[in-house]
């Protein structure tokens, strides 16, 4: 028996409910792991108010990344034992799994040990995010010394993995926060400069910060009537990756300044990356690479435990956090 979260509708937080079910045994390539610490994500408060990709499937479970102890693992898994230290890499669909639970069942290929020097917290913190910025920015991407990149919505997880990975590669990256209440801390955390997108002019701005030679990779999960000013502010042969809807609105988007400079706008997921073996081979090698360096330290906002974990996606959803949300398991 395990401690799992369900829900039986979609609705705020306090649709979450804590019940204690059996745990089957691993099946065929899966591995079963006793859950140390839960990493919360902006797409499991979408599942659980009925706005993310895929409908739930009630009673729902929900949840990408974990990091514990393998407790068991099924036919033709090879690479773990048990008692290995192990993390989850979100690479399934929830219909199919998920990680909010004290003892849970994962795909193995979903599966990858994390190096010895981070925490089971810091563990749980890291493959959504950095998996995320590593597909666009490097897998498709190409980024290289030298290139400037406009990162948005900088001072999310997936903002701050983006700004690590540039720094990592001698890249030059930009944050773009809505305000200015946050521009130390993303300078802390790499930033070579903030654009506060709601009180200053972003497109003077960024032409000033970058001498008018402007941004060659914009990633940016906001998109609406706003891709208007990133068009203006890319380079010539500029990459736009478009990896979220924090803004429904549809795109606004010059196009003269797509055919003037001949810019690409590309829609992207995590999924390119971890549905597909050899790419998401490729990011588990550059990422392992960067956390054991500590070129790459995840960055914790705040903590809960698992009997809160509706006060984290409370928390969440009020977006005070710079940072992961982290939910520990006794």
């Amino acid at each position: 028996m395990s401690n799992v979260v369900v829900f039986n509708q979609t609705g705020s937080a306090d649709v979450l409910e804590i019940q204690d079910i059996a745990v089957p045994a691993p099946a065929e390539n899966e591995v079963q792991i006793q859950v140390r610490a839960i990493g919360i994500n902006r797409a499991e408060i979408m599942y659980r108010t009925g706005q993310y990709v895929i409908a739930p499937h009630f009673p729902a479970r929900t949840g990408y990344e974990a990091a514990g102890v393998v407790k068991a693992v099924g036919k033709n898994v090879t690479e773990f034992t048990p008692g290995d230290n192990v993390s989850v890499i979100p690479a399934f669909s929830f219909i199919d799994y998920g990680m909010y639970g004290e003892v849970v069942n994962a795909p193995a290929r979903a599966v990858v040990k994390h190096p010895e020097n981070l925490s089971v917290e810091q563990a749980a913190a890291s493959w959504m995010m950095y998996v995320t910025a590593f597909g666009a920015l490097v897998e498709f991407g190409n980024l290289k010394a030298g290139d400037r990149v406009l990162i948005n919505a900088a001072s999310s997880s997936v903002g701050l993995a983006a700004i690590q990975i540039a720094r990592m590669l001698n890249a030059i990256p930009i944050a773009m926060t809505r305000t200015g209440e946050k521009r130390a801390l993303l300078l802390k955390a790499g930033a070579e400069a903030v654009v506060a997108s709601s009180e200053q002019n972003v497109v003077e701005e960024i032409t000033r910060i970058t001498h008018g030679h402007g941004i060659q990779i914009a990633f940016d999960p906001v998109g609406g009537p706003g891709a208007a000013k990133i068009a203006k502010v890319m380079s010539d042969c500029g990459r736009v990756f478009q990896y979220g809807a924090l803004d429904n609105r549809d795109l606004s988007v010059p196009v003269f300044d797509i055919l003037g400079k001949h810019l690409t706008f590309r829609g992207y997921e995590l999924f390119e990356i971890t549905t597909h073996s050899e790419r998401l081979a490729r990011a588990k090698a550059f990422i392992s690479e960067g956390l054991s360096s500590g070129k790459l330290l995840p960055q914790i906002d705040r903590t809960f435990p698992f009997a809160q974990i509706a006060d984290a996606h409370r928390y969440m959803e009020s977006n005070g956090q710079v940072g992961k949300i982290v939910v520990t398991v006794p």
